[in-house]
């Protein structure tokens, strides 16, 4: 009787071992394959990675040893496809991919006024580095028409002939269109002096597709003339990648909302559309997405200044919210 005894708990732990086996292989299968992948191709800044079965549109990814940001904007059956904030040179074949459990965000801080940033939130201006005090997502839901308030505050540009012609208000947008060389960028820099001189806005200015040399010589104007202390600028320069000039208007945008959220009044220059889209142009073909969209400004190339985002507080809410002033 204790040989059959003896048989029925060995075959008990026999049973226990195979489904011990059986769970490890389904956690690895779920850390290999939920949560990481491996690089089939990679060209001109998008990656076609297999696995990453847990991943979600827009969330953020590391590839390969030199952990490249990315970010996932195609879902397929097999496979997803992730556009690389980077070079893509440094990928291969066959690496790996994680996933990062972050939809797309970036860093913002206080200490970003007066610095230079990349689409990412990084500091590319060669200062100190900043940490990062909260971070938020790039892509969010726009507050609704009935909570905002309509326009009633004037944005002046510091332009007499603007001023008085074409009026600008907070809360709207306004595209200002022209042949080259004929002084776009130099209406939006006038109204970013005329915000430390006579204003009350904070200054976001996004380039998009500029030299770095123009970039360089627009932030050392707005040291001189001791602007740059209540202005972020947000730098993708026609040397870096396709991927980052798509996202660096988003990024924009994204310090502009948080600004609104805090009670604070500001003003967003692109400078310029047309080459975003372009980027987004050519990163749609890659992704074999229509490239296409319901405004491509590129016969124009615009200049947008939409102000502060305006929304209607009730007493109870205005409490709770964290307000700054600015500092100039």
């Amino acid at each position: 009787m204790y040989g059959i005894y003896g048989a029925i708990s060995h075959k008990k732990k026999k049973l226990a071992t195979r489904v011990k086996g059986r769970l490890k292989l389904v956690q690895l299968y779920k850390s290999n394959f939920l949560d990481s992948g491996r690089i089939l191709s990679v060209k001109d800044g998008v990656a076609k990675i297999s696995g990453l079965l847990g991943v979600r549109a827009g969330e953020m990814v590391t590839l390969g040893l030199d952990r490249l940001p990315g970010m996932i904007l195609s879902l397929e059956h097999n496979s997803v496809n992730a556009v690389i904030f980077g070079n893509d040179r440094a990928l291969t074949q066959g690496e790996l991919a994680f996933r990062a459990f972050v939809i797309m965000s970036i860093p913002l801080s206080i200490k970003l006024f007066g610095r230079v940033i990349d689409s990412l939130g990084n500091i590319i201006d060669g200062g100190k580095i900043i940490s990062a005090v909260i971070q938020r997502k790039v892509d969010t839901k726009a507050v609704g028409i009935i909570p905002r308030q309509s326009v009633g505050e004037p944005l002046q540009t510091g332009i007499i002939c603007v001023d008085s012609i074409t009026p600008i208000g907070c809360g709207q947008r306004e595209l200002i269109i022209g042949d080259r060389q004929t002084g776009k960028t130099t209406i939006a820099i006038d109204t970013i002096l005329n915000q430390k001189k006579n204003g009350h806005l904070y200054c976001i200015f996004v380039a998009v597709g500029q030299k770095k040399s123009t970039v360089v010589q627009i932030v050392e104007f707005l040291k001189k003339t001791n602007s740059l202390i209540n202005t972020i600028v947000v730098a993708a320069t026609s040397s870096d990648p396709a991927t980052l000039q798509f996202l660096a208007p988003y990024s924009g945008c994204t310090i502009g909302e948080w600004l609104s959220e805090n009670g604070c009044h500001a003003v967003i220059i692109y400078d310029d559309l047309s080459k975003q889209s372009v980027a987004y142009r050519q990163m749609s073909l890659l992704l074999r997405r229509p490239p296409g969209r319901e405004a491509y400004p590129g016969d124009i190339g615009g200049l947008l200044i939409p102000s502060k985002k305006k929304k209607k507080y009730s007493n109870k809410e205005v409490k709770s919210k964290h307000y700054f002033e600015p500092t100039y």
